[in-house]
């Protein structure tokens, strides 16, 4: 059924930038918020702007953008600011351009950033590059609103030629400039925010976003479907409302299914927060740090707002954008549409020769430590397991082979090792690897390796888990890491693939997401690229393995 032209909206209206509630209706007419009339009403419900994710990579939902909307307006999500790197490290340009004509399909607010970092770094093999002409064409398009995340934090320390040439296309167009410094304190941090950074989505301690306060950046919360630092850091909010920001940064379809902001504007209430800080955070910062077009529920402005049941379970009951009712009683009323497929893969199948890695000499092993709910990992030295003359899974240590295959065009695999995976038999695998998103894997033996890396070289990319004569594939042909399949239905299929990869003995909460984040080289101590293992910290490359003098 149409929208009306004119229809109104009656309950207790939460005014966050007044910081009041009142009894009133709104007066609507062609998705405009004409009048606010106070005024008794019988409603007990609660009318307030709607959620913005201030940080995401719609890709990492492994949904195109018109049905990550769909999932995620029931939870009342009314836009969000997302950074297209991923799709641009696979096919450049095209690929952000894809995503931003694909969000226009539907009655959602997506507003992008210009990526900043494709490739992310001269030490993996990307699909393309995204420069600064490319950068410059995409500020001249509306909903591109920001340079999103500088993640060469010593590029910008060490005055890099190309880095600097980035921020000064953003402060000609006047848009802001995302922040992605894990670590950065005292001076550095300084130094950071001085050069043009206006926020942080990647502190894990609330020392380290104090630091990034103190230097006029605004912190932004992120709970993802791997890293979480909500508990780490959500005591800032009480001193500095006006810089904070909730966002998920990576979102898997499941998790969008189960919720989104308005989990973190719950758990917040719960701790005791004020309800203004709280909405401030979800709905308010984010349109006045970005100059978005979403409406904040004052006169003139776009009926982009939410009903909520109460204020202490807060209950989603509908969603409007634009005036548009878009979600009612956890039902999105957005239609799926067929989107098109785009992609960028030419790895052809491997042996399980490739796999193996000769013992020669080796008297320890470079193990990465990944944790869970984390992106930062660990580094370990740990004795190697060696059967037949070969390095091999040590599955009794959760020791485990693990490998990055170039997708791009045909090179050996790179190997290393990782603990903490947990799987007892089999392999699991992904063509969503964090940031050129070549194909990673971790298996318990070198057979299932193999099968499982070349289950997703057939299927052009997806994620997968293998063992024994059982084979769970979820395809993923757009660009290799989105699916253009109904959003719910790719859901079921990665819940599945989730609970085969725990089947299989992992104890992560989402093992496929951290795997993801395993060839994710600009976070620290260690990590494994196409072109080998890398030390994050010193920016370099070692060796897996260690071998006598």
């Amino acid at each position: 059924m149409a929208t009306p032209r004119f229809y109104k909206v009656s309950g207790n209206i939460i005014d966050v930038l007044h910081q009041e509630v009142y009894q009133g209706t709104l007066e609507i007419m062609d998705g405009q918020i004409t009048r606010i009339v106070r005024e008794p009403v019988p409603q007990t419900h609660y009318l307030l702007p709607g959620f913005i994710d201030a940080h995401v990579h719609v890709e990492s939902s492994m949904l195109v953008p018109s049905e990550f909307a769909r999932l995620a307006v029931p939870h009342g999500t009314v836009a969000t600011v997302s950074d297209p790197h991923e799709i641009g490290n696979v096919l450049g340009l095209k690929g952000v351009e894809y995503m931003l004509d694909n969000g226009q399909k539907v009655p959602f607010k997506f507003f992008f950033g210009a990526p900043s970092c494709v490739p992310a770094t001269p030490f993996e093999t990307a699909g393309a590059e995204i420069t600064p002409e490319d950068i410059e064409e995409l500020f001249l398009r509306p909903e591109v609103k920001y340079l999103a995340e500088m993640m060469n934090w010593p590029g910008v320390l060490n005055g890099d030629e190309g880095v600097l040439q980035k921020i000064t296309l953003a402060q000609k167009f006047d848009k802001q400039i995302d922040g992605h410094a894990p670590g950065l304190r005292g001076e550095e941090a300084q130094a950071y925010a001085a050069a043009g950074m206006t926020t942080d989505h990647e502190c894990f301690t609330a020392d380290e976003a104090r630091d990034k306060l103190a230097a006029g950046m605004k912190i932004l919360i992120r709970e993802g479907s791997a890293a979480k630092n909500f508990e780490a850091l959500i005591e800032l909010l009480a001193q500095h409302p006006g810089h904070i920001m909730f966002c998920s940064d990576d979102k898997h379809p499941d998790n969008l299914v189960e919720g989104h902001i308005n989990e973190l504007v719950k758990r917040a209430l719960a701790k005791g927060h004020n309800l203004f800080h709280v909405l401030q955070a979800a709905c308010v910062n984010p349109v006045q740090h970005y100059k978005l077009e979403v409406g904040l529920l004052q006169e003139k402005d776009p009926a982009d707002f939410i009903v909520v049941d109460n204020l202490e379970d807060f209950n989603v009951l509908k969603t409007y954008i634009n005036g548009q009712l878009v979600a009612e009683h956890g039902q999105s009323k957005i239609a799926f549409i067929p989107s098109e497929v785009i992609n960028n893969f030419h790895a052809e199948p491997k042996t399980v020769a490739q796999f193996q890695l000769p013992a020669q000499d080796t008297v320890k092993l470079r193990v990465i430590e990944p944790y869970d709910g984390q992106l930062i990992t660990g580094m370990l030295l740990l004795d190697p397991k060696i059967k037949d003359g070969f390095i091999v899974s040590d599955v009794a240590q959760d020791v485990l082979k693990m490998t990055v295959v170039n997708r791009y065009q045909n090179a050996e695999p790179a190997l290393a090792f990782i603990k903490n995976f947990g799987l007892k038999c089999g392999a699991i695998a992904s063509s969503v690897g964090h940031d050129s998103h070549n194909i990673i894997a971790v298996g318990c033996d070198d057979e299932s390796l193999c099968r499982a890396v070349n289950l997703l070289i057939q299927a052009k990319g997806g994620i997968c888990a293998v063992d024994g004569d059982r084979e769970e594939v979820l395809p993923l042909p757009v660009a290799g890491i989105m699916s253009p399949e109904d959003g719910y239905w790719v859901a079921e299929q990665y819940a599945k693939l989730d609970k085969a990869a725990k089947d299989l003995g992992s104890p992560l909460t989402s093992p496929f997401m951290t795997l993801s984040f395993m060839a994710l080289l600009v976070i620290p101590a260690l990590k494994l690229s196409d072109k080998g293992l890398f030390d994050g910290q010193h920016f370099q490359f070692v060796d897996a393995t260690i071998t006598k003098e």
